[in-house]
C-alpha cells in the first residue's frame, strides 16, 4: 500500500477545509492535516490532527505538518472585515501569501489556493480584484506547483455563517446553473464536496507549473479524486 498524501488545510473550519476532512474518513489515501484558529466539531470516524494556532503561528504549524501538500482555503467576508478593506486584504492576501511562503520554506511541493470565478486585477469589485492580486503574488512565488481553483457559488452547510446572499443565491441555482453555457459555464455554482474531491484529485498530479481551474475542470479534477 503506497503512504498516504500529506495535506495539511488552512482553513480548516470553513466550507472547504471541513468537507475535505469529511471526505477523508474511512480513507486510507490521504491523511489531513487541519491548521486552525479555534477547535471545530469533527465528523464520526476522523482520523487526523488539528494544529490550534493564531495565524502569527501558522507559519510554525504548516513546517510542524510534515505535510506534501498544502491547501489554503482561507477567506473572509466584507461583513466579518468591518467593511475596511484593509482588515479584507490582511486575510484574502497578506495572510494566504504567508501561508504559502511558509509552504515553500518548509519543503512542501504543491500549494493549492481557492479563489473564485471572476478573479483578475482588472476586476472593478474589490473583493475579486483582491483574489486576483493575491494569485499574481502566488504565482510570483517560486513554487514548484500551483493550483489555483477558482469555483463559482459555493454550495455546501456553512451553519449560521451562511450570507443572506449566498442563501438567496443557492436556492436560485439550480435555475440559473440552467441558463449559463459556453463561456459562462464557469459561473455555475458547485458543491464544496466536489471542490473537495477535486482537492484530492489535484495531489496526484506531478507536472510543475501554475494551473488554473474553473467550473468543468473542476469537475474533471473532482472525478480523479474519487
Amino acid at each position: 500500500m503506497s503512504k498516504p498524501v500529506r495535506i495539511a488545510v488552512v482553513g480548516a473550519t470553513g466550507l472547504i477545509g471541513m468537507s475535505l476532512i469529511r471526505l477523508a474518513v474511512g480513507r486510507s489515501d490521504v491523511r489531513i492535516v487541519g491548521i486552525a484558529r479555534r477547535e471545530a466539531p469533527l465528523p464520526v470516524g476522523a482520523r487526523m490532527e488539528m494544529l490550534i494556532a493564531e495565524p502569527s503561528g501558522w507559519a510554525d504549524a504548516i513546517a510542524a505538518a510534515n505535510a506534501d501538500v498544502l491547501v489554503c482555503a482561507l477567506g473572509t467576508t466584507w461583513k466579518k472585515a468591518g467593511k475596511d478593506e484593509a482588515a479584507f486584504r490582511a486575510v484574502d492576501h497578506d495572510l494566504v501569501l504567508a501561508c504559502a511562503r511558509a509552504a515553500k520554506d518548509a519543503g512542501i511541493r504543491q500549494v493549492i489556493v481557492i479563489s473564485s470565478v471572476g478573479a483578475s486585477l482588472a476586476a472593478k469589485n474589490f473583493y475579486l480584484r483582491v483574489k486576483g492580486e493575491v494569485e499574481q503574488a502566488l504565482g510570483k512565488l517560486g513554487l514548484t506547483r500551483l493550483d489555483v481553483i477558482r469555483p463559482g457559488l459555493l454550495r455546501g452547510p456553512r451553519g449560521g455563517d451562511r450570507r443572506v446572499g449566498e442563501r438567496l443565491g443557492m436556492i436560485a441555482s439550480p435555475l440559473t446553473d440552467l441558463l449559463l453555457h459556453g463561456g459562462y459555464r464557469k459561473y455555475r455554482s458547485i458543491k464544496a464536496e466536489v471542490v473537495a474531491r477535486a482537492i484530492v484529485g489535484l495531489t496526484r498530479e506531478k507536472a510543475a507549473g501554475r494551473f488554473v481551474f474553473e467550473h468543468d475542470a473542476i469537475l474533471r479534477a473532482a472525478r480523479k479524486g474519487d
